[in-house]
């Protein structure tokens, strides 16, 4: 587990790479996530509670200041370089355009990192869409010892399964750039619906504390790498 010390200077430190680039540096720096708007049919906006709730969970469980608000950017806007972390859900389809697939693999490559947490329906297209921006590899599983899955607590087993929907066990893949983990993707595993307000999906406690668990787990580990 990372010193209380360590964590926080990587948040400022990390920030500011990132915002490098940036048409407008973010004020302060407080680690804020931004949802993802990318072309195509799929519900990129649902479950907006989901990031507010587990940057809250964040702040109370870690030393990393956080701003737990929502907000969202449009993959064609430069708005993306001013976060550390996207995060990119949905049901449907994702059709990126020639300029966002540039725009993206710009970000990944000047320090940014991208979430994806299929909400079950958009792993077809996902994986088509980066293949664009990644042509020169494919998603690869995460093994179980990789220190993403142990930064703060302990996932033994990967990514857990929050939400059923194939019977399949989840899983996670990530794309790699100069062997730094760019872009992770969960797969029948779901764990933004359990970020989400308790009302929502009526998720359990327990299945709702690890999949806040495993998002502490994710930002830990973007921040210290």
């Amino acid at each position: 587990m990372l010193s209380n010390v360590i964590i926080a200077v990587v948040v400022v430190l990390f920030c500011s790479q990132v915002s490098t680039i940036a048409q407008e540096i973010p004020s302060g720096s407080s680690l804020r996530i931004a949802r993802l708007k990318y072309s195509g049919g799929g519900d990129w906006y649902n479950d907006p509670s989901a990031e507010v709730n587990l940057l809250k969970y964040v702040g109370d469980h870690t030393s990393i200041r956080v701003d737990p608000t929502y907000t969202f950017v449009d993959l064609a806007s430069d708005q993306i370089f001013q976060y550390p972390v996207l995060f990119m859900t949905g049901h449907g389809t994702v059709n990126l355009s020639a300029g966002e697939v540039r725009r993206l693999r710009s970000y990944l490559e000047n320090g940014g990192f991208l979430y994806i947490d299929d909400d079950y329906g958009m792993d077809a297209s996902i994986r088509k869409e980066l293949k664009k921006v990644f042509p020169e590899q494919d998603l690869v599983e995460l093994p179980f010892s990789h220190q993403l899955y142990h930064a703060h607590f302990d996932f033994p087993s990967g990514p857990p399964k929050i939400h059923e929907h194939d019977g399949k066990p989840p899983q996670g893949f990530g794309l790699f750039l100069n062997g730094r983990l760019v872009v992770y993707y969960t797969y029948e595993s779901n764990p933004a619906d359990g970020w989400a307000d308790p009302n929502v999906h009526h998720d359990p406690p327990e299945k709702r504390e690890a999949a806040l668990k495993f998002g502490t787990n994710l930002l830990v580990y973007v921040l210290s790498h």
